[in-house]
């Protein structure tokens, strides 16, 4: 993929288009968080489908959930859990009552689903959300699930250096 914007992308970043999947009301915790609570935006590969990943969130049993689905053909983006409250995706209590958690459709271990397309949108969303609570774009506050679990996600195939030229090209 390359760096450079296409035709009608705004460099000033901007919610993108969501569709509202919305997780089961016990996979989340609700609160009323705002920017002095949200600190860190947590990357996830979802280890399967876009699908999959809103339907287990929506599943009363599964105890998780995620801000965001990023799906990877299209980049459209699924909204699971509102910001201001805390979704259940790093494993860590500490982790999840600060961060935003995206899930970005496919396998980890499978390159081919990280698309210039996820990419886009995934880069896209974050500008946005960094804006909206003064989080600054480094990989200290956007970081990969292994930085705050023990878990490979998102995995030796996410091209951190790509993704975070693009989070700062959109902001």
């Amino acid at each position: 993929p390359t760096d450079v914007l296409d035709p009608g992308e705004s460099l000033m970043p901007r919610k993108p288009r969501v569709v509202w999947h919305s997780a089961h009301r016990s996979n989340y915790t609700a609160a009323n968080r705002g920017a002095p609570q949200i600190d860190k935006i947590v990357i996830h590969v979802t280890q399967g489908s876009w699908s999959s990943a809103i339907n287990w969130f929506q599943d009363p049993s599964s105890d998780v959930s995620a801000h965001y689905v990023i799906r990877s053909r299209d980049g459209k983006v699924a909204q699971c859990v509102s910001d201001i409250n805390i979704a259940w995706h790093a494993g860590r209590w500490r982790a999840n009552r600060i961060s935003i958690g995206i899930e970005h459709e496919g396998f980890f271990n499978d390159p081919d689903w990280f698309t210039p397309e996820m990419y886009r949108s995934s880069a896209r969303l974050v500008a946005y959300l960094c804006r909206r609570y003064n989080i600054p774009i480094d990989h200290k506050h956007i970081v990969g699930h292994n930085q705050v679990a023990s878990t490979r996600c998102p995995g030796r195939w996410w091209w951190w250096d790509y993704y975070m030229k693009r989070v700062r090209r959109f902001a």
